[in-house]
């Protein structure tokens, strides 16, 4: 893989880590605290994001409906997630935290109403 440069998200801190890794075996440096790496491990071995979008709404006082996977989904799924949410459109009324998509892109991971909306 070699040597990969990140900065870590998990607290204001924001340590500028080294990942290297050869044959399974990971050096990380420049974390201050296990949190940094265990971040750092994450990203260089199996990256994961939260994806948050909007999808079309009928019968609603707007048309837009904000959304968002209720965990961390990998990267690669990421832009056909986005798409696949693109393409769909719900009838109002929908609640905040019902489930839109109920295992996105065969990963488990639910995608969900960040927002209620009422018919109008």
């Amino acid at each position: 893989m070699g040597c990969t440069e990140l900065t870590c998200i998990l607290c204001p801190q924001g340590c500028q880590l080294t990942v290297a890794g050869r044959d399974g075996e990971w050096t990380i440096a420049g974390n201050a605290c296990a949190r940094g790496e265990g971040y750092a491990l994450s990203e260089a071995t199996d990256p994961r994001r939260v994806v948050t979008a909007t999808i079309a709404v009928t019968g609603a006082v707007i048309p837009r409906l904000p959304v968002r996977t209720a965990g961390a989904v990998p990267k690669g799924c990421v832009l056909p997630l986005v798409r696949e949410l693109h393409r769909l459109t719900r009838s109002a009324p929908v609640r905040l935290g019902e489930i839109i998509l109920p295992d996105a892109l065969g990963t488990g991971v639910a995608v969900v109403a960040s927002r209620s909306l009422p018919a109008g």
